[in-house]
């Protein structure tokens, strides 16, 4: 008898064509959906609104067969009915009573599945969270399902393996599913969260030319790939003016659905109750409070008041929480989504003007909020992600981790500074000791020679800690949007310790 790895050839699994990107994620879904050895499988795949999940899944049930359910807000007989349906209509299968209840849904839902033919199958739950909302035995149906199938009662007869994948956008709910006392806790073996495009990925493709304008996009609306499908009748924004058309007649339009897509994203999430608190707290961490102090001085409020909210917040993605590299108790937060950031910085400051219809004054009127708390934040965090993904070996003078950022607190001077871009040198710092290799600032206007000059006494600052270690490759990275003056080139290429990035090379070099 031949595996159900073997009756499927590399060009059945290969990737559709109408699937940009998601190589390492097709990879993983079908090897997990195509695993031989084990009858029924259970898996998640979560993230972000507007990602692309249920485009790849749907794509992968097209590809290997099954069922892909998606899953509303209604009470359970009509859930019960509904899935009933899809299974009648997708694989031409109809219980032969109605089922009682989701186990019994489950159990013939698989068998089904499983029964037909010799290749793997696919039963795909979407919006998960939706449907465990008003049914709450699921959880413990689908422990009972695993169960009966990991004691090979439910699937001696089965011909074919079958793999069940719950997915859902709201982080917080998915993410607790496989933690605590949760019924499926230790019976999934599928993890996969679906991240966005990163900046290079989405200039591909949003099939954006000109670098400046695919940056300006990406500050806007990120690697959500969704977006692109919203404002398709604005058409591609691929100059400068073209964009200042795009955003106003999307984002900042009160007729377009972006316009309250924070609210939308907000209210997708279960654990999200209180809104006014959830909305102050973004509010805080957009507008530069980055720290749990900060944002209980903005707030007035302690910090333990509001802990709760904050862990909600990150575990939902909303709010992303890093650590200081040279000072790891130190947790930093960010606004993850960029169109989140955009939305508390700009849209719900001057909603009354925007739902006046003034969508281009109010552009105009917002220029510094947009290019220091949205443009500026939103390229330190590029050049970061560039360092980690893009940049080379010859570049960084050495293997790097993960880059971060570093608050310098010079007490002398009574003068606090960051440093905007750091990685350590991989593998080679201690508890005692960390050895840094990348030094870096990263600016939106053009930078003359005093910005490098800048950049070497915050390192020698550095350097004048006794638990810090320069490599001997060490190098310093000088991002700009803007560019670099002729003499601050000239200088640069006088230094093998130095380099210069501007927003070309960020998108196009190593």
């Amino acid at each position: 008898m031949h595996t159900a790895m073997e009756t499927l050839t590399m060009k059945d699994l290969s990737k559709p064509e109408n699937l940009y990107d998601r190589e390492a994620e097709w990879k993983d879904l079908t090897r997990f959906a195509c695993a031989p050895s084990v009858r029924l499988r259970l898996g998640l795949v979560y993230g972000r609104r507007r990602y692309g999940k249920s485009y790849l899944l749907r794509r992968l049930v097209e590809t290997l067969g099954g069922v892909y359910h998606l899953a509303l807000r209604e009470e359970p007989r009509p859930s019960l009915n509904r899935f009933t349906n899809n299974l009648t209509r997708q694989i031409q299968w109809t219980p032969q009573a109605p089922f009682q209840d989701w186990f019994d849904a489950l159990i013939g839902a698989t068998t089904a599945l499983g029964s037909s033919g010799t290749q793997p199958k696919v039963l795909v739950i979407d919006e998960y969270p939706y449907l465990q909302q008003n049914n709450l035995e699921l959880e413990s149906a689908l422990q009972a399902v695993m169960d009966e199938a990991s004691a090979g009662e439910l699937t001696k007869k089965w011909t074919a393996p079958v793999s069940v994948i719950l997915c859902g956008s709201a982080m917080s709910a998915m993410t607790q599913l496989l933690s605590g006392t949760s019924p499926l806790r230790g019976r999934a073996v599928l993890d996969m969260p679906l991240n966005p495009f990163d900046f290079r990925q989405s200039r591909d493709y949003w099939g954006i030319q000109n670098p400046a304008v695919a940056f300006n996009v990406d500050t806007v609306v990120g690697g959500a790939p969704g977006y692109k499908d919203l404002t398709s009748d604005m058409g591609i924004p691929r100059s400068p003016a073209q964009f200042t058309k795009w955003i106003t007649s999307t984002v900042l339009n009160p007729s377009h659905v972006l316009f309250r897509e924070d609210e939308y994203l907000l209210r997708e999430d279960p654990r999200v109750t209180n809104e006014a608190t959830y909305y102050s707290l973004l509010q805080a961490v957009a507008d530069g409070r980055s720290t749990p102090a900060k944002i209980a001085s903005a707030l007035a409020k302690s910090a333990n008041d509001f802990s709760h909210h904050l862990k909600v917040m990150t575990s939902a993605g909303f709010v992303v929480r890093h650590h200081d590299l040279l000072a790891v108790k130190r947790p930093i937060y960010r606004v993850a989504d960029p169109i989140v950031r955009f939305h508390h910085l700009i849209n719900r400051r001057h909603r009354a003007r925007l739902e006046d219809r003034q969508a281009a004054e109010v552009w105009a009127d917002t220029s510094n909020t947009y290019r220091s708390q949205i443009l500026g934040p939103h390229f330190e965090t590029l050049c970061r992600f560039w360092i980690d993904k893009y940049a080379s070996e010859a570049t960084l003078g050495g293997e790097t981790e993960q880059c971060g950022s570093v608050q310098i607190h010079d007490r002398r001077q009574r003068l606090s500074f960051e440093l905007d871009v750091v990685a350590l040198k991989r593998g080679a710092h201690a508890e005692t000791f960390k050895t840094i290799q990348i030094v870096g600032e990263a600016k939106a206007h053009r930078l003359d020679p005093s910005a490098l000059e800048r950049l070497d006494r915050l390192v020698d600052h550095l350097a004048s800690r006794s638990n810090i270690i320069f490599s001997p490759t060490a190098k310093r990275i000088l991002f700009s949007l803007r560019g670099f003056t002729p003499t601050l080139t000239t200088v640069a290429k006088s230094r093998s310790d130095v380099e210069l990035v501007d927003l070309q090379r960020l998108y196009e070099g190593e």
